[in-house]
């Protein structure tokens, strides 16, 4: 199993898109969530550093500027979902990935005070 460490700048990068109010509250994660061609038109206009940072998770091992290096998608490449920090938290947990899973946790709880 791969092993994660909490990526700073997603943290960060997640924090300012709830205090811009740049989030949705209801969503079906399994529909909305970037696919493999979403994320590529992505990177065709975006950076590898502007990609890295709608991933709470960096794969340790794995290089800068791959896809294998990042791990749990928190939006659409747009906006913050709401029901995406659910699942990062569910998905942390449930493989024991403790500090991406309170990172995801406190970002889940900032943005429910923000929208409350």
């Amino acid at each position: 199993m791969a092993s994660y460490g909490v990526n700073p700048d997603a943290v960060a990068h997640c924090r300012s898109l709830i205090e811009k109010k740049q989030y949705v509250l209801d969503s079906d994660w399994g529909n909305v969530q970037p696919d493999a061609d979403a994320q590529n038109a992505f990177l065709d206009h975006h950076s590898w550093e502007e990609y890295a940072a709608w991933h709470l998770g960096l794969t340790e091992g794995a290089a800068d500027g791959t896809k294998a290096r990042y791990a749990f998608v928190y939006g659409d490449l747009r906006r913050v979902h709401r029901t995406a920090l659910i699942a990062c938290v569910y998905r942390a947990a449930e493989w024991r990935h403790k500090d991406v899973e309170l990172a995801a946790h406190d970002l889940l709880q900032l943005l429910d005070r923000t929208s409350a």
